[in-house]
């Protein structure tokens, strides 16, 4: 554990957190492509499959492709010094057969709009300008265009999505479970003085370099942290899953038992507008009251209704599943049911289901659930090895790629009618 001196408005608080090296540490593993297509044996839905395209990607993260199929995937940390590794089928035979790394810095956000590929630190993000094939032009000479985010090591991914309309939008999360002053605290600071700088959405332009918080729209706050997040482009909306807070068993033992420390709160989605606000750290959704109840720093007891001026979500999902990545499926290749869809990657498990690290599916009908959500891509954590799904892209054949960020293997999912 390590101390941080916070000063933000009016308040210097001192919060204790944990202090996480790896992101900082590079490692290099040799990365492995496939001379032919390997069966990566996930259980899926009658007609698709899933093959290998990459494995010993080590902490792959978010992931975007071009238009051409190019497959760009940020690392969480370096390997041989870099951040960004680049994945290309140079003889168009299904598999891919070359790599180069670039950018030296580790991170989690990573897309593609209007001939760019945006990426991101743990404290700044980066553009590269894409020539007409789809592959960056200077990969070591990046424009920073947002810089000095807040970075504690904890939560600190900075996920990124754009809109099409000169706007990217940023998550910067919270390194503070509920806004605590310190571990032996059980009272936080109303209003609490973090959210002006983390615990939200900031919405900055895609052309301007050296953008700070202050220069950004805070456009959502009161979501501790989001590490998926998607533009939808059917209803042209912003849609985030947020990682939600933890340790209530262990903070407030007289309110919750161990077992409903593990069944709540919801891992949740929203459709976020310019001035939404979810409530953390004042309030967090139940998914067996299936309401937004006062958190205990806050005077609730586990039962408290939340005041109704926060956002309720539009979708919960079973507690502590860590929602890492987001997509919304336009693509044509799977079956009408998935169009305009949303795919979430599940990143750890859940106590209620007994299971996790999966990829979920949410049908969507005008941006809004049509149906209950359903486990897509199931046994990707295998019996003796650990692979973690993260992030999320669609290929230009309307294939589904996912990220394992813990066993570093890049998986391709394919539908064929039967």
């Amino acid at each position: 554990m390590k101390k941080i001196a916070i000063a933000s408005g009016f308040f210097i608080m001192t919060i204790l957190v944990s202090t996480v090296s790896n992101a900082q540490a590079e490692k290099k593993k040799a990365i492995q492509l496939m001379a032919s297509p390997v069966d990566a044996k996930l259980r899926l839905p009658a007609g698709f499959s899933a093959t290998i395209v990459a494995d010993g990607v080590a902490g792959a993260r978010h992931i975007a492709i071009t238009k051409q199929g190019g497959i760009y995937i940020k690392l969480g940390w370096l390997n041989d010094g870099k951040g960004i590794i680049y994945l290309k089928d140079t003889n168009h035979d299904g598999l891919v057969d070359q790599q180069r790394l670039f950018g030296d810095y580790p991170g989690t956000g990573i897309c593609i709009r209007d001939n760019y590929l945006y990426a991101s630190s743990n404290s700044a993000v980066y553009r590269y300008a894409l020539d007409q094939n789809g592959e960056v032009l200077q990969p070591d000479q990046p424009e920073k265009i947002i810089t000095g985010l807040v970075d504690h090591d904890r939560d600190n991914s900075k996920s990124i999505t754009t809109d099409g309309k000169g706007h990217i939008y940023v998550n910067v999360g919270s390194y503070a479970n509920a806004c605590l002053l310190d571990s032996k605290s059980k009272q936080a600071p109303n209003p609490c003085p973090l959210l002006d700088s983390v615990g939200g959405i900031w919405q900055f332009n895609t052309t301007k370099l050296d953008q700070r918080l202050g220069d950004a729209v805070h456009y959502a706050t009161g979501f501790k942290n989001v590490v998926g997040l998607d533009w939808n482009s059917q209803v042209n909306a912003l849609y985030i899953m947020e990682h939600n807070r933890g340790q209530l068993h262990e903070l407030f033992p007289e309110y919750y038992t161990e077992e409903q420390g593990g069944l709540t709160p919801a891992e949740t989605m929203y459709k976020v507008t310019k001035g939404s606000n979810g409530g953390w750290p004042y309030v967090y959704y139940d998914p067996i009251l299936k309401k937004k109840v006062l958190a205990p720093e806050y005077g609730g007891d586990g039962k408290k209704p939340a005041a109704t001026k926060y956002q309720d979500p539009t979708m919960a999902f079973p507690a502590h599943l860590a929602p890492n990545g987001l997509l919304f499926y336009t693509g044509n290749q799977f079956p009408a049911k998935y169009k305009n869809g949303a795919f979430i990657a599940f990143h750890s498990r859940s106590a209620q289901l007994k299971k996790g690290y999966l990829v979920a599916f949410v049908p969507m009908k005008n941006g809004q659930p049509s149906g209950s959500w359903e486990i897509f891509a199931d046994n990707i954590m295998l019996e003796k090895e650990l692979h973690k799904p993260c992030g999320l892209a669609e290929g230009p054949d309307g294939s589904l790629y996912v990220t394992d960020d813990t066993g570093g293997r890049i998986f391709k999912i394919s539908y064929k009618k039967g």
